[in-house]
């Protein structure tokens, strides 16, 4: 007699296809979110977090020139840098000729009226303002070019000059006196002599050698006296 009963039907195969798919698209998906972790992490060590390198890079920060600046933070006044005009694109334009003050050095002898531009209509006159830096005394920069071997040459001997040399510029707000702090030789195309910077600093500069245009001499001094308010 047989007590086990028929023999059991064979269970239909399971297809595992679809169940090891899924495992290999979640794994798949584990993975690329580890690997994006990671590139995120170098990332962010590289850089040095938000602000990091790159930005700290930039090249439009580079050669611009600041507009404005504030005093230490003792101070509640707010003091704007002024903008230098470029470099005339015609130097011997037909402009008028205005006098805004005086130059005087008394190391080398030199004391005539100053004018604004730097055009050569200009400068065969006299010693130049260039247009959009620091007025005589003001907050910057102020440059004044001059001839060395024509027109009065009123720049002839600014080569003489040393640390301690006086430079006065004057206009109708006062007499300010300058000492010179140095002087340097570039080349024509060094037009950030002109750069506006927080102080109060004047820039002088004139061909070189004279006779020659190949190189520009420059002088520069710092601001030691000016007129006291209400005097």
């Amino acid at each position: 007699m047989d007590v086990d009963g028929p023999p059991p039907e064979p269970r239909p195969e399971r297809d595992d296809q679809p169940r090891r798919t899924r495992l290999l698209v979640v794994g798949s998906i584990c993975i690329a979110l580890v690997l994006t972790g990671i590139v995120v992490a170098v990332l962010v060590s590289a850089g040095g977090g938000s602000g990091g390198g790159a930005a700290a890079e930039s090249p439009a920060l580079h050669g611009t020139v600041a507009s404005s600046t504030t005093l230490p933070a003792a101070s509640t006044t707010t003091l704007a840098l002024s903008q230098p005009e470029n470099p005339p694109d015609d130097e011997h334009a037909d402009v008028p000729v205005a006098e805004i003050g005086s130059i005087e050095i008394p190391k080398i002898g030199l004391s005539t009226s100053l004018y604004e531009g730097i055009w050569l209509t200009v400068l065969d006159v006299g010693p130049g303002h260039w247009p959009g830096t620091a007025l005589p005394g003001g907050y910057g920069n102020a440059v004044v070019a001059g001839h060395r071997v024509t027109h009065s040459e009123p720049f002839r001997h600014i080569d003489e000059l040393v640390a301690g040399d006086t430079i006065v510029l004057a206009d109708a707000t006062g007499r300010y006196t300058y000492a010179v702090t140095g002087s340097e030789v570039v080349t024509p195309d060094t037009v950030d002599i002109v750069t506006q910077r927080p102080g109060h600093t004047v820039t002088l500069f004139a061909c070189h050698p004279p006779g020659s245009a190949a190189y520009r001499y420059v002088v520069f001094g710092t601001l030691i006296s000016a007129p006291r308010p209400g005097a």
